[in-house]
C-alpha cells in the first residue's frame, strides 16, 4: 500500500516512524511518504493562505500549492505503479484511482469499519488542512484524478489535520495483511462485530485484593466465550447504546437478550431492542460492578 501525506508541518508526521506503523515501513509493507506543502508555494515567503472571501476570521489555504502538490503525489504513484489517474482502473487491484483523504469536521465519520475498506485500497493520499480548512475549488478539481473522501474524527475541531491523520494511517495501516503479527487479535477487538470489546486481564490472578474473573482460570473454553459475549454486551449497553440498537436483531441469541434485559433493555420475542430511560446525561456512564 502507497500513502502519502501532504502537511506544512511534515515533522508533526514523525510518530508514522514509531511501533508497528514504523516496522511497516521499514520493512516495506507501507510505502508512506510527507511532503511539505511548502515546496509548493510560489512566493519567496512560501505562503500557503490568504484572507477569505466574504469576509470573516481566520485565514483559507490558497488553491494553487495545493494543486501543484497532490499532482506530483498523482504523477509519482502513477510513475510507480500504484494508480492510474484520471483512466478508469483496468482491474480492481491495479491502477486504481487514489483515494484522497481530507480530515474535516464537515467529513464523513471515520470508523472501522472505513479503516478496513481503506486498507484494501493501493495509494490513499492525505491532505492536511490548517486555518479555516482549503480552498473548497480544491476538493472540486481533485475529483478529476481522485476518490476525494473527507473525513472527521468525530464531532470537534482540531488545529488541523495532522492529528487526524495519524489516527487513520495506523487504524487502516494495521489491517494491511503483515502489519500486525497475530491477525487474531484483529478479529476480538473494539468494532470488530459492532460490539466493544471485552475487559482483559494478565498476571498476576490477583492483584492488589483484586482478583480476576473466576471463569478466565476455567480453562473451558466455550464459557470463557460466553462471558467474553456477554461482557461485550454489557460494555456496549452501558457506554455505547447506539451500537446495541444498530445490532441485526437476528444476530442476538436468547443469552445475549437475557444479558440486555439484565441491563434494562426491553427486548422483544423477534430480538428487536429498545434502550432504557436514562437518568443521567447523556456520555456518563453508570457504575460498572466489580469483576465475579
Amino acid at each position: 500500500m502507497r500513502l502519502d501525506v501532504v502537511s506544512i508541518f511534515p515533522e508533526y508526521l514523525a510518530a508514522l516512524d514509531l511501533s508497528l506503523i514504523g516496522k511497516a515501513r521499514r520493512d516495506g509493507l507501507l510505502e508512506l511518504t510527507v511532503t511539505d506543502l511548502r515546496n509548493y508555494a510560489t512566493d519567496r515567503h512560501r505562503t500557503v493562505d490568504d484572507t477569505p472571501y466574504g469576509g470573516g476570521a481566520g485565514m483559507v489555504m490558497k488553491p494553487e500549492p495545493w494543486a501543484l502538490a497532490l499532482q506530483d503525489v498523482l504523477d509519482r504513484g502513477a510513475a510507480d505503479g500504484h494508480t492510474g489517474g484520471a483512466e478508469e482502473p483496468t482491474s480492481p487491484a491495479v491502477n486504481q484511482r487514489p483515494v484522497l483523504i481530507v480530515p474535516s469536521p464537515a467529513g464523513q465519520v471515520f470508523t472501522q469499519e472505513v479503516a478496513r475498506e481503506l486498507s484494501e485500497r493501493e495509494h490513499l493520499v492525505f491532505a492536511c488542512g490548517r486555518y479555516e480548512g482549503i480552498d473548497e475549488r480544491v476538493i472540486e478539481w481533485a475529483r478529476e484524478s481522485f476518490e476525494v473522501r473527507p473525513m472527521s474524527l468525530g464531532d470537534y475541531v482540531l488545529n488541523g489535520g495532522e492529528v487526524a491523520v495519524l489516527a487513520m494511517v495506523e487504524a487502516i495501516g494495521r489491517l494491511v495483511p503483515g502489519v500486525i503479527g497475530n491477525p487474531e487479535s484483529l478479529v476480538e477487538e473494539s468494532h470488530s462485530d459492532g460490539l466493544l470489546e471485552y475487559p482483559v486481564y494478565t498476571k498476576p490472578a490477583s492483584w492488589r485484593d483484586r482478583e480476576i474473573p473466576e471463569v478466565l482460570l476455567s480453562g473451558h473454553h466455550g464459557r470463557i466465550a460466553r462471558w467474553r459475549r456477554d461482557e461485550q454486551l454489557r460494555r456496549t449497553a452501558r457506554r455505547r447504546p447506539d451500537l446495541i440498537e444498530d445490532l441485526d436483531p437476528a444476530l442476538l441469541d436468547k443469552q445475549d437478550r437475557d444479558v440486555l434485559r439484565q441491563e434494562g433493555w426491553q427486548v422483544n420475542d423477534d430480538g428487536a431492542v429498545t434502550p432504557p430511560v436514562l437518568e443521567r446525561p447523556p456520555g456518563c456512564f453508570p457504575p460498572e460492578p466489580e469483576a465475579s
